[in-house]
């Protein structure tokens, strides 16, 4: 008789801690583009963006049911009451980072978003030995982090198909800037031609 397959579960702590701006929790949401995995080649842009909550936060078991409080994606955060449409509930990446400068110093910032890039490649190492490795073949991820309070920073997602669909006029900007340096970096018409 055949035993039933066990179901696979991620388990993820709840950052309790997050880093707020404005009392409002928020992600980072960037985008990286793997051209090989054998060896590993990875451009991440230097755009994205940080997507907050609509209501400030709030530690308090009473408010973990709050989805407007708790969670940051865009398909929640546009079902609020009084959603800010122009904005979309986004800050560009380089206006998060001159935000934080302005309260951590450059040095502070600077050694979070190191972590960042060094969570990104630490994640693709640990998946390398699976990857197909297909030289004519491209992954573009939207890796989604979160910091703490100790400007430490947490991987909470790394998602194989990211949304580019834009929400904002800045946001269809940014996603088309980074599409255009994306088949840059892969050169298509290039790979054609050398056949």
């Amino acid at each position: 008789e055949a035993k039933p397959e066990a179901e696979a579960y991620i388990v993820q702590r709840y950052i309790a801690n997050p880093y707020l701006i404005g009392g409002k929790k928020f992600d980072l949401r960037l985008y990286v583009l793997v051209t090989s995995f054998s060896p590993l080649a990875v451009w991440i842009y230097r755009g994205g963006f940080a997507r907050f909550s609509h209501s400030r936060y709030s530690a308090e078991p009473s408010d973990i049911a709050n989805m407007f409080m708790h969670l940051t994606n865009v398909a929640i955060q546009k079902t609020a009451d009084n959603y800010d449409a122009r904005s979309g509930g986004k800050w560009d990446l380089r206006s998060l980072k001159l935000h934080m400068t302005g309260r951590w110093g450059v040095e502070a910032v600077d050694r979070c978003f190191w972590n960042i890039q060094m969570i990104i490649v630490r994640s693709l190492f640990a998946v390398q030995p699976v990857m197909i490795h297909d030289k004519h073949c491209f992954e573009l991820y939207g890796y989604d982090v979160m910091i703490d309070d100790a400007l430490k920073p947490w991987l909470i997602e790394v998602n194989a198909s990211p949304s580019l669909t834009a929400n904002t006029r800045e946001d269809y900007v940014l996603k088309c800037e980074m599409l255009s340096d994306v088949l840059d970096v892969v050169d298509c018409e290039a790979k054609l031609d050398d056949g």
